[in-house]
C-alpha cells in the first residue's frame, strides 16, 4: 500500500536538499551506528534511509546489496509520516500496507521491519534509522528504546555535516572574495600587508574547520562508549526501573523489573505496554489504588510521587516517581523506579514489637509493685482479723477465702514481675537436665492421664547459669499451654540439647545469635497455632482461652524471664500438626562443646550427587542451596510438593537424594512426596526436616535425629553429615 505524504512535503524536501546528503559517498562514522544498531537489536540487516520526492537511497546499510527503492514500495516512507514514533512491523506478510510490496515478495524478502524517523530540529522527518529481517522478529522495549537513540545521533552526524557544509561555502566565499581583492590589490598596487591579512583569514578558516572535524569524530566515539555504559548501569541496577514518554508510552526498562514482578517472557518481549501493565496491577493487594495512583501522576507531569504499594504475595515496594525535564522545564516523560524493601519492614515490625514488650514490662511491673502492697494490706487485715477471735464460723470461712484469693493474686503478680524482670533474680550454676527430672512427678499430674509425656535430656551436664525458680516457672507455663492445646489427649516430648550456633544456624531465627546454648524443646502434638495469631502470643493479658481460664500470663513470663537470661524462644506451629517450643539459654563456657572442635565446611566432606531441596521458606530453601552447594553438591529446588514432582518427572534418573520439610503448603506433605517418589525408585535416599521433634512429627513413621531427620534450626555440620551418611548407605 503507497504510504500517503506527510503535510509538509514541500518544506520536508527543501530540507532534505539543504542538509545536502543525497547521492554522497558512505562515511565511516555513520556507518558505525548502522552496524550498532545491527547488534543491539539482533537484526542482519540496518540502514540510514533518506527519503525524496520518488524513492529511499540508503546513505549507509549493513547486510543488504540494494542502494536506493521506489517510494512506493519504501518501508521508510510510512515512518516519516510520524516524527515522535518508531514504526516496528512484526511480520510483514501479515501487513496489508506492505504484504504485496516486491521488498517482501521478492529480494531481500523483508518480513521484519523497525524505523526511528530521522527528525530534524525543526521537525522535519528525513528518513529513517531502521532494522530489518527476513524472519519475524520483536524488539524489546530496550532495543526500541536504543534505535531511538541512535537516530538522534544520525540527525546529530547529519546535522555537523550541514553546519561544515555551511562553513566551507562561507570559507568558499572569502576565498573568492580574496581572489577578487587580490586581483584588485593587484591592479590598485594594493599593500601587501593587507593582502596578507585577507590570507591569514581565509588559512585560519581552513584551519578551524578541520579542527571541528576532528573534535566531532573523537565526540562520536566518545558517546558510542557512554551510551553502552548507561545502558548496562540502568540494567545492572538492583531496582526495577521503567521511563515512559509524554504519552505514558515504555521507551526504557531493565531486567531488575521483570525479575521483580515476575514478568513472563511472552508477556515481556510483547512490546503491549497495556498487557504488561495489566499483568502488573493483577499482582498488587490494592489494584485500584495502583491504578489511580499511576493516573494522578500521569495527569500531573510537574509532580514527584513516592509511596509504598503492597503485593498480594507479601512483597512491599518504596515507588518512586519523578517527571523528566530538560533545563528549560520541557516534560519529555516520567521515570519509575520500584524498591524491594519487604526485609526492611519486617525488621522495623520487630523493632516497634520490641520497643511494646519493653513498654508493657515496664507498666507491669509498677502495677505489680503497687498491687503487690495493696495485698499485703489485704493479708495483714485478714490476719487481724482472724485473730481477734470474734469472729463466727461464717466469718472464718469468709476470711479464709480472701486469704485464697489473696494468694492468688500475688502469684498473679509473681507473674507481671517475672515478666516485666523486676522479680528479685538469684541465678546460680544448674544443670538443666537435673532440674527437669526433679520436676517430673509434679508434671504427670498437671498433664493428667490422656497425655503421653517422653522425657529426652541429654546424657551429658547442661550447664547454665539460671535461676532455678525461674526455670521451673518457664517449663511450667509450656507445659501447661501444651496440656491446653490437648484436651482430647496426645503426645508430648521434652527434650534437653546442646547446642552450637554458627553464623548459617544463627541466621534461621531472627533472635539467634553465635555461640554455644541449652536448648529446652516442649513439643506437643495438639491443636496448633493459627498463623494471624502467632504474633501475639507473648504479649501480656493475651489468650485464646475462655474467660477465666487463662490470665494471658503464662508466655508473657516466658518471654520476660528468658530476657533476664539473656536467652529466647523460637516457635514453629501448624494449625491440627501441633507447637514446638525451643528456649535457649548460654551455656557454661566451661561445659560446653568448644565451638573449635566443630568441623568447618572447608573439613566437611561432600561429594557430586544431585540433590532434591523441597523448602517452602525461600530465605531458609536459599541458605541451604549456599552451603550444600559448597560441597560440590548439585541441587535442584523447590518450594512445595506439587512443584517437586514436576522437578522429580524431569531429572529423576540424575537425583541421589530427597531433602525436604515435612509440613508445606499446596496440600502434600514431605512424607506424601517421598512416598510417592519411592514408589517409581525405592533406592532414593530421603531426609526429612521439621520446627516439630522427631517423636512428634514421625508417630506414624520412624524418624531419627541425624540420620533420616533434622530439626530446624539445624548447623551446617548436621546437615553435612546427614547427607553423606544417608548417601553413603547401603540400600
Amino acid at each position: 500500500m503507497k504510504a500517503p505524504l506527510p503535510p509538509n512535503e514541500a518544506q520536508r524536501l527543501e530540507a532534505l536538499r539543504q542538509y545536502g546528503t543525497l547521492d554522497t559517498p558512505p562515511e565511516p562514522s555513520l556507518d558505525d551506528l548502522t552496524l550498532l544498531a545491527t547488534h543491539i537489536c539482533q537484526t542482519p540487516i540496518a540502514l540510514v534511509s533518506l527519503v525524496d520526492e520518488n524513492r529511499q537511497w540508503f546513505k549507509s546499510k549493513i547486510g543488504i546489496s540494494l542502494t536506493e527503492t521506489s517510494r512506493d514500495i519504501a518501508f521508510c516512507a510510512h515512518t516519516i509520516l510520524n516524527a515522535d514514533e518508531v514504526l516496528e512491523v512484526h511480520d510483514a506478510q501479515a501487513d496489508p500496507r506492505f504484504s504485496d510490496s516486491l521488498l517482501v515478495t521478492s529480494e531481500p524478502h523483508i518480513r521484519f521491519y523497525a524505523g526511528a524517523p530521522l527528525a530534524t530540529p525543526d521537525g522535519h522527518t528525513l528518513g529513517a534509522l531502521c532494522v530489518m529481517d527476513r524472519v519475524p522478529h520483536v524488539l524489546t522495549a530496550d532495543q526500541l528504546a536504543a534505535l531511538r537513540t541512535l537516530s538522534r545521533h544520525v540527525v546529530a552526524q547529519l546535522e555537523f555535516r550541514r553546519q561544515a557544509r555551511a562553513l566551507a561555502n562561507e570559507t568558499a566565499e572569502r576565498q573568492r572574495a580574496e581572489t577578487a581583492l587580490r586581483e584588485q590589490f593587484r591592479q590598485l598596487s594594493a599593500s601587501k600587508a593587507e593582502s596578507d591579512r585577507l590570507l591569514g583569514m581565509a588559512q585560519k578558516s581552513r584551519v578551524a574547520l578541520l579542527s571541528v572535524l576532528e573534535d566531532e569524530k573523537r565526540a562520536q566515539g566518545e558517546l558510542i562508549w557512554k551510551t553502552a555504559f548507561l545502558e548496562a548501569q540502568v540494567d545492572s541496577n538492583l531496582d526495577a526501573i521503567i521511563v515512559v514518554d509524554k504519552n505514558a508510552k515504555v521507551i526504557l526498562r531493565n531486567q531488575r523489573l521483570s525479575q521483580l514482578f515476575k514478568i513472563p517472557e511472552d508477556i515481556a518481549y510483547a512490546n503491549d505496554d497495556n498487557k504488561m501493565l495489566q499483568y502488573v496491577t493483577n499482582q498488587m493487594k490494592h489494584p485500584k489504588q495502583f491504578v489511580e495512583r499511576v493516573s494522578y501522576l500521569y495527569a500531573h507531569p510537574d509532580e514527584i510521587g513516592r509511596d509504598e504499594i503492597e503485593l498480594s504475595g507479601g512483597t512491599v515496594l518504596d515507588r518512586y516517581s519523578a517527571p523528566v525535564l530538560d533545563k528549560a522545564g520541557k516534560y519529555y516523560g516520567r521515570i519509575w523506579t520500584f524498591r524491594d524493601i519487604t526485609e526492611q519492614r519486617k525488621l522495623e515490625a520487630q523493632f516497634r514489637q520490641a520497643q511494646k514488650m519493653e513498654g508493657i514490662g515496664q507498666l507491669a511491673g509498677g502495677v505489680a509493685h503497687d498491687f503487690n502492697n495493696i495485698l499485703a494490706v489485704i493479708q495483714m487485715q485478714c490476719e487481724l482479723l482472724r485473730s481477734g477471735g470474734s469472729l463466727s464460723p461464717d466469718g472464718l470461712e469468709a476470711a479464709d477465702e480472701i486469704k485464697t484469693t489473696v494468694q492468688r493474686a500475688a502469684a498473679l503478680t509473681r507473674q507481671l514481675l517475672l515478666f516485666s524482670r523486676r522479680e528479685v533474680f538469684q541465678p546460680r550454676d544448674l544443670d538443666l537436665s537435673d532440674s527437669i527430672a526433679n520436676t517430673t512427678k509434679m508434671l504427670r499430674r498437671i498433664l493428667g492421664e490422656n497425655i503421653q509425656m517422653q522425657l529426652k535430656l541429654a546424657s551429658q551436664p547442661m550447664f547454665i547459669h539460671a535461676d532455678a525458680g525461674m526455670m521451673d516457672q518457664v517449663l511450667l507455663n509450656l507445659v501447661v499451654n501444651a496440656r491446653d492445646a490437648m484436651p482430647e489427649g496426645g503426645q508430648l516430648v521434652i527434650e534437653t540439647s546442646g547446642v552450637e550456633f554458627d553464623e548459617y544456624a544463627a541466621s534461621q531465627s531472627p533472635h539467634a545469635r553465635v555461640g554455644s546454648f541449652v536448648c529446652l524443646s516442649v513439643a506437643d502434638s495438639g491443636c496448633g497455632i493459627p498463623p494471624e495469631t502467632l504474633p501475639k502470643i507473648f504479649e501480656p493479658f493475651f489468650t485464646t482461652k475462655d474467660v477465666g481460664k487463662g490470665t494471658g500470663l503464662g508466655l508473657a513470663t516466658v518471654f520476660g524471664i528468658l530476657q533476664q537470661h539473656q536467652g529466647w524462644v523460637d516457635v514453629h506451629s501448624e494449625v491440627s500438626h501441633g507447637t514446638a517450643f525451643r528456649v535457649y539459654v548460654p551455656r557454661l563456657a566451661r561445659n560446653a562443646t568448644s565451638t573449635s572442635s566443630q568441623p568447618t565446611l572447608i573439613s566437611m566432606r561432600g561429594g557430586n550427587e544431585t540433590i532434591l531441596l523441597v523448602e517452602d521458606d525461600s530465605s531458609l530453601r536459599a541458605s541451604v542451596r549456599k552451603n550444600i552447594s559448597q560441597l560440590g553438591y548439585r541441587l535442584l529446588e523447590a518450594p512445595t510438593g506439587v512443584k517437586a514432582l514436576e522437578v522429580w518427572q524431569q531429572n529423576r534418573d540424575k537425583i541421589s537424594l530427597l531433602l525436604t520439610d515435612l509440613v508445606m503448603p499446596d496440600g502434600m506433605t514431605g512424607k506424601e512426596l517421598a512416598q510417592r517418589v519411592l514408589q517409581e525408585s525405592p533406592g532414593l535416599k530421603v531426609i526429612y526436616m521439621s520446627g516439630y521433634s522427631a517423636e512428634v512429627v514421625g508417630k506414624d513413621f520412624p524418624l531419627e535425629e541425624g540420620d533420616n531427620f533434622l530439626a530446624k534450626p539445624f548447623q551446617v555440620s548436621k546437615l553435612a553429615q546427614a547427607i553423606r551418611k544417608q548417601l553413603d548407605a547401603k540400600t
